[in-house]
């Protein structure tokens, strides 16, 4: 097999060649038809997140075809069509395994991270790990939404059901959270970066009701904010947005520094909640419903070998929606 691979941080991705790997008895491999490009995987490359496996093979947006089954792996078969998201595995025993939350496991294993991910022509997954995703669609349209679209849908669980929810941070997360909640009947408010003409546009063409930099306020106050940028500075900018008991989500992995800010913006019972990873129901959930609302995704495909130059135009927001690499 081929693959992009991260040996050291700050460091371009090196193509090589490897063996195909073979799977463990609870494991698939799966012969990979696209990969989403994530901003985490940026913080995996600029080792912004603890405790790494280097080199690793980034990626955790992956769709693909199953190629060879485990020996204990009943529930799967060879030909099928399957999504691997970031969370990989967990213990299954610790408090938060046990109590529903396997997201926030004591001993969780990571694709892209600490499993090597989808920056490759082939990959092994945790079979218990992999969610079927039936034949409709194509692959490069499909593998945002097991980063992108997940996270999203986790970030709107935690966001409640306010009629006004805003979004910081316009690219692939909020491009499809933007048509699940208009397709729940909500009103979308779009903060971008001050100035970027083209996100606005793009956020008005799916729907926002308003549209504005990160450093304005809505014409009224929210009844919650997703923060999908990893900006600190947004935390307080977000509560001053959401209306008393609103709710400021940080949907990303990593974030820079929060800035101070007084107590009077936190007063009259608002909340900071963040959001880490996902269980395997949310994707359950989520995915059973992607058709139903329509989701369509915007995305700029790369070839494989131009990994570094997608993780580039991401860095910089030089394309809508998502980048996805296609082996």
């Amino acid at each position: 097999m081929f693959a992009m691979q991260l040996r050291q941080h700050h460091q371009p991705l090196e193509w090589v060649e490897l063996p195909d790997p073979e799977p463990g008895p609870d494991e698939i491999r799966i012969r990979i038809g696209a990969c989403g490009v994530c901003r985490t995987d940026l913080h995996v490359v600029d080792g912004e997140l603890a405790n790494p496996t280097l080199p690793i093979i980034p990626g955790h947006e992956i769709v693909g075809r199953i190629d060879k089954l485990g020996s204990n792996v009943k529930s799967l078969s060879v030909g099928e069509r399957v999504g691997i998201p970031w969370l990989g595995h967990t213990c299954g025993h610790c408090y938060y395994c046990t109590h529903g939350m396997e997201n926030l496991c004591d001993h969780p294993l990571f694709t892209g991270f600490n499993r090597h991910g989808g920056y490759a022509t082939m990959t092994v997954a945790d079979a218990r790990y992999a969610f079927p995703m039936g034949d409709k669609g194509e692959d490069k349209d499909l593998a945002p939404l097991l980063c992108a679209g997940l996270i999203g849908w986790r970030c709107l669980s935690k966001a409640g059901d306010g009629k006004k929810i805003g979004l910081y941070g316009f690219g692939a997360a909020a491009h499809i959270i933007i048509q699940v909640l208009r397709w729940q009947g909500r009103e979308v408010y779009a903060f971008t970066s001050p100035g970027d003409t083209e996100k606005q546009a793009f956020a008005r063409s799916l729907g926002a009701v308003w549209v504005g930099g990160s450093d304005e306020l809505p014409p009224e106050p929210l009844d919650a904010v997703i923060l999908f940028a990893p900006v600190g500075a947004l935390v307080p900018a977000g509560l001053k947005a959401v209306r008393k008991g609103g709710k400021v989500v940080c949907g990303g992995i990593h974030m820079s520094p929060i800035p101070s800010f007084s107590y009077d913006t936190l007063w009259e019972e608002r909340e900071i909640v963040s959001v880490a990873n996902l269980t395997r129901q949310d994707g359950l959930d989520f995915l059973k419903l992607a058709p139903e609302m329509g989701i369509k995704v915007t995305n700029t495909p790369y070839a494989l070998k131009e990994a570094n130059q997608a993780l580039d135009d991401l860095r910089h927001g030089r394309f809508e929606g998502a980048a996805v690499l296609i082996p």
